[in-house]
């Protein structure tokens, strides 16, 4: 009995050796990996690879090194290695089928980075919802609205949608439909909406620019004006171009009708 007690206590005392050994690995371990992880998600880490993918590399690799670290130290406490292969198999298979969704947004991801539909920085639009694009990880890419929400999109599902990038092309056309009353001269309105095109700077002029008569509509003459810009000037082009037409046809009293119906009396 005496000699069970001593070889209790040298085992016990041998596995809180270890358990501690472990632990302060562990703890160690983990203050290194958040070193890392701050250090390569640096602007000047990792400059040659594309923003979006390295993210998602980040990401990947972080992870890697925790599952690693959770390996390494199960071992030191005393795990046999064949028995700790055989529970992370275990494990990773019940967690795969738990995590299907997860595993589809990883596969997502990669669809992303491999296609580039967008990119860091790019305005996009999808499922109802657009935003800058702020950042791509291994489950998520999350946009920023234009009234600084965050929302966080599945890739599984994003890699699945229809995504529309306003920011793809450099330039973009604004298409504004414009109405005037039909007792306005049509040659005076486009002379008029021809001379704001001349003068707005933020209109590139070796692009078509057009403004025609699009439509004879119930209550007014329907006009479309079609000018390019640059990207990131289309908002601006956009608010720029609505006050000037209205105040220019306010100063050579052209009548921008509303919706009016004629009714006649027959006695």
């Amino acid at each position: 009995m005496k000699e069970f007690l001593e070889g209790l206590a040298v085992d016990l005392t041998n596995f809180l050796i270890k358990f501690l050994i472990a632990l302060l690995i562990l703890i160690i371990g983990f203050k290194v990996i958040n070193m890392i992880e701050k250090e390569l998600r640096k602007e000047h880490k990792l400059s040659k690879l594309d923003p979006g993918a390295k993210g998602f590399i980040v990401s990947f690799l972080i992870i890697a090194l925790k599952v690693i670290l959770i390996v390494i130290v199960l071992s030191i406490i005393g795990i046999p290695m064949a028995s700790l292969v055989t529970i992370v198999g275990s494990c990773a298979v019940a967690i795969g089928l738990a995590l299907q969704g997860g595993l589809s947004n990883i596969a997502g991801g990669l669809m992303i980075l491999i296609f580039k539909p967008f990119k860091l920085g790019d305005y996009i639009a999808t499922n109802g919802m657009e935003g800058t694009v702020k950042s791509i990880t291994m489950f998520y890419t999350s946009i920023v609205t234009i009234d600084n929400k965050v929302i966080q999109l599945p890739n599984g599902t994003l890699s699945n949608s229809n995504i529309i990038n306003y920011s793809y092309y450099k330039i973009r056309r604004v298409d504004l439909d414009i109405s005037v009353s039909y007792n306005s001269d049509i040659d005076k309105v486009k002379k008029v909406v021809n001379k704001i095109i001349d003068k707005q700077d933020l209109i590139l002029k070796d692009k078509e620019n057009m403004f025609k008569l699009k439509e004879h509509a119930n209550s007014a003459l329907i006009f479309t004006l079609r000018v390019w810009t640059k990207t990131e000037n289309y908002w601006t082009l956009y608010y720029e171009l609505m006050e000037t037409i209205k105040k220019e046809f306010d100063k050579n009293k052209i009548e921008i009708p509303f919706n009016q119906l004629d009714v006649h009396m027959i006695k």
